[in-house]
């Protein structure tokens, strides 16, 4: 599949974008999470946070099909007609909605800090699955970069402030536990996601569509098995406030973001991005919780900026899936025979 040309400026908004929505939508998680005692059910939430994907992507598919005809076509073809696409994207759907209940769990039980360094293991975990599912070959710049990314985030959080404003109950092991199901979900299933649009031709939002109907299935069955009896007794929309509906919007842009990034670049550029959200979530931190910034917030915060710049050193096109070539200096050894 030929990736579709897209201009340099139009990346880094969607970079930019995805940087800002994936701070705000850490800080304002762990706000809803410890604040009320009696807090939201948050398997609700997730649940919601797919069905308005969905309806975005539907929009933006109809306004993508020109009429309301081609688009129940296209819905009927791939939808109706595709039982094996929609299969081959359950997978994805089911892993993704792993990590975001996960990731609720860790944040309820970890400081954002905490949360936010662990999580970073995404980055190699991703690249690691990148050189095995997409057969990329990574350079040693590139792999460098990688682990100096990881260690300067670690030195951004490292021994972060233990007096926070916000004093709840918590249970590191559990939150340690999630964040690492967590970071392995996102690896394997944003390297999938990746191999998937880029090996057809099909739309993006005809893709995202097939993942969200099963992640609806998928986030409705987490809802009743867990949360049921709750449910039942105080209603499905139990503790939402303005806070929760944020985190709930700012989850579903997100995860939009994310298709449009894993389409037009690579997963290790996202990765990058979510670790420059890191800098503005530890500054909302100090404001909000009452973080103190140190020397190893500053060595984190030079060691992330050169590590960004030196994964942009490599020339190589990392945004397309490596295909085996004919080796023409063979040829040309062979013509001039």
């Amino acid at each position: 599949m030929a990736i579709e040309n897209v201009s340099l400026p139009f990346k880094l908004y969607c970079l930019t974008v995805m940087t800002l929505v994936a701070a705000t939508y850490i800080i304002a998680l762990r706000y809803t999470r410890v604040t009320s005692a009696d807090t939201y059910f948050s398997t609700t939430a997730v649940c919601i946070t797919e069905v308005i994907k969905l309806l975005i992507s539907v929009g933006i598919l109809t306004k993508e099909s020109g009429s309301l005809g081609n688009l129940c076509s296209s819905l009927r073809e791939n939808i109706v007609g595709s039982p094996k696409e929609m299969l081959k994207l359950s997978i994805p759907s089911i892993v993704y909605a792993v990590q975001n209940n996960m990731a609720f769990l860790a944040l309820s039980n970890l400081d954002a800090a905490v949360y936010q360094v662990t999580y970073q293991l995404k980055i190699p975990c991703t690249a690691l699955c990148t050189v095995l599912m997409l057969h990329r070959a990574l350079s040693k710049l590139q792999w460098l970069s990688v682990f100096m990314l990881c260690g300067g985030v670690t030195l951004v959080q490292w021994k972060p402030a233990e007096a926070t404003k916000v004093q709840v109950e918590q249970n590191p092991w559990i939150g340690f536990a999630a964040v690492s199901i967590a970071v392995l979900c996102s690896g394997f299933a944003g390297v999938y996601f990746e191999k998937v649009l880029k090996s057809s031709n099909t739309s993006l939002w005809v893709r995202n569509i097939q993942m969200y109907l099963s992640g609806i299935v998928v986030t409705l069955a987490g809802v009743f098995l867990s949360d049921a009896a709750g449910i039942m007794e105080k209603g499905f929309f139990h503790g939402y406030t303005l806070y929760v509906w944020l985190v709930i919007f700012l989850g579903s842009v997100g995860g939009l973001y994310t298709s449009v990034v894993v389409k037009y670049t690579d997963n290790i550029m996202k990765g990058f991005s979510a670790a420059a959200a890191i800098i503005l979530s530890t500054v909302a931190s100090v404001l909000l919780f009452g973080l103190q910034i140190t020397v190893t917030f500053v060595l984190g915060t030079a060691l992330v900026c050169i590590s960004i710049y030196m994964y942009g050193l490599p020339r190589q096109d990392t945004t397309r899936i490596n295909v085996e070539t004919t080796d023409k200096p063979s040829k040309e050894r062979l013509l001039n025979v």
